[in-house]
């Protein structure tokens, strides 16, 4: 009579593994379809910093020296 309790705690640390299992089942799986698997994509890098570089020279954050030398930079 007094295996009551053991089979409850199994069954809650089976039920805990089922669930774990089915979350990181669904993470893999969003990350397999999207593709890049949460890193970033390295062939649009240079083009998203030129574009950071150009939007704070319109802003004037930045002067004409300043922008052309890290083009250059940029452009290597």
């Amino acid at each position: 009579m007094g295996w009551g309790w053991g089979h409850m705690v199994f069954g809650s640390l089976m039920m805990l593994l089922f669930w774990g299992a089915v979350v990181l089942a669904v993470v893999l799986t969003v990350r397999y379809i999207g593709g890049s698997g949460g890193r970033a994509e390295s062939s649009d890098s240079p083009n998203r910093a030129l574009a950071i570089l150009e939007e704070r020279f319109a802003r004037g954050e930045i002067d004409k020296e300043e922008f052309e030398e890290r083009k250059r930079l940029l452009s290597r």
